[in-house]
């Protein structure tokens, strides 16, 4: 049987995801020559933002912005 995750349990998840995978990829590049993360880190602390706001005020359409937002941040 397959089992549906609602977007409240799915953005929680992908918030998890990129907080302590993906971020932690992209810092330990920091100092890399020829690399600058800083643009892609402020990127996702801002749509971490969002998605933490937009589930705070339990606005729907921006938690699904946020959601997709975090999908495409990948290691």
């Amino acid at each position: 049987m397959t089992t549906i995750e609602t977007l409240g349990e799915a953005l929680p998840r992908e918030m998890a995801r990129v907080r302590d995978e993906v971020m932690p990829a992209y810092i330990e590049l920091r100092g890399t020559p020829g690399v600058n993360v800083e643009p892609t880190l402020y990127l996702m602390r801002n749509d971490l933002d969002a998605a933490a706001k937009a589930m705070a005020e339990g606005d729907v359409v921006a938690m699904l912005r946020a959601y997709e937002a975090l999908k495409g941040y990948h290691v």
